[in-house]
């Protein structure tokens, strides 16, 4: 998708060769970056498609959440809507129209790096103000941040257990002409879990710095200023071994070291370490659970009628969406939502008693 991929390539070759190996991280970092500062990746036409381009009923119901909690707080004023890669805006634009049914119209922050979503974002919600980071974000009143997507994009650090011990996991070039992946550096054990530290050889462990860093700085914000921030990716609840990286490229899985900046590359997010991140900040959590009973909680059941009364010719289509985001065989046990927020604030709905 993205334009010049080949000098991606080439670029890497040439680190690789001056410097040395370099770590999955900084591969997946190089790659990324250079993939979603090209084309806009979304859509059918693209690489892979999200849940607000499913339905408008998923960006309708994160509005609803968003809503209940600013109702239910008393309504305060000043309030920012903070969306961390927003991708097309979809979401935000579906989630603030509903929002202003029930009489809010929060100040609209985007952090995103990518142009070309920048240019989609704008026309969807003309009025949001651009940050290329966490730092320009106002700090002044409470937030509300919504991160679907956001995590997963962000790159790991990958550990790997040899017969030497544990060793940071490095790219480099195979015969000249490709990139594999190879046990570099060694690294000390404290950096692994203890519950992994003995482990099969040839066993991965996983770490976003990166996330660990967003959560911190955003958890901080929340607990001194207020609010909420709702997470949606795909990942897992309980950490364990094994690798997670993986590549989409025309909504087909492809080889993650083949080919970057020409492909998606993404891991499962870590919500344990996400939610104790929030806690050590101050924050409560609430979740995580899956897409699908989140969803049905918040009442897509009945949105998805009032949708088909509307629109009856569209009925297949609505009913078919409703399935994709909810069903366990899609993205309804797949995907996690949790909550993080002030302990002076409401507790979230669709998160159980």
């Amino acid at each position: 998708m993205a334009p010049d991929t080949e000098q991606v390539a080439v670029r890497l070759a040439q680190q690789i060769e001056a410097s040395g190996p370099i770590s999955i991280a900084e591969y997946m970092r190089v790659a990324n970056t250079a993939y979603y500062g090209g084309a806009d990746p979304l859509g059918a036409a693209g690489d892979f498609i999200t849940a607000p381009e499913i339905s408008q009923m998923f960006g309708e119901m994160v509005g609803i959440w968003l809503s209940d909690i600013w109702l239910r707080h008393g309504s305060p004023s000043g309030c920012y809507y903070v969306e961390l890669g927003p991708g097309r805006g979809t979401l935000a634009a579906d989630a603030l129209r509903t929002m202003k049914r029930f009489g809010w119209e929060p100040s609209v922050h985007f952090v995103e790096n990518s142009s070309a979503l920048r240019a989609k974002q704008s026309q969807a919600v003309p009025h949001a103000t651009f940050h290329d980071n966490l730092d320009s974000l106002p700090s002044d009143a409470p937030m509300f941040v919504v991160a679907n997507e956001f995590f997963d994009a962000l790159p790991v650090r990958q550990m790997i257990l040899s017969h030497a011990g544990w060793q940071e996991r490095v790219v480099v070039r195979d015969r000249g002409s490709r990139f594999a992946a190879m046990p570099g550096a060694p690294i000390a054990d404290t950096v692994i879990p203890e519950p992994f530290r003995v482990a099969a050889v040839g066993s991965i462990y996983e770490t976003c710095p990166d996330a660990a860093a967003i959560m911190h700085t955003l958890s901080h914000r929340l607990a001194q200023r207020g609010g909420a921030m709702l997470t949606i990716d795909y990942g897992y609840i309980q950490p364990g071994l094994g690798s997670t990286l993986q590549a989409v490229r025309n909504h087909q899985y492809a080889d993650p070291l083949a080919d970057p900046g020409n492909c998606d590359l993404t891991a499962h997010v870590n919500f344990l370490d996400l939610a104790r991140r929030a806690e050590n900040s101050g924050l409560a959590v609430a979740g995580p659970t899956g897409q699908g009973a989140w969803l049905s909680g918040l009442g897509i059941d009945q949105r998805a009628q009032n949708l088909i009364r509307a629109h009856p010719d569209r009925a297949a289509d609505i009913n078919a969406a409703r399935k994709r985001l909810v069903h366990r065989e899609s993205m309804g046990a797949l995907f996690k939502v949790m909550a993080t927020y002030a302990k002076d604030w409401p507790k979230p709905e669709g998160f159980g008693p």
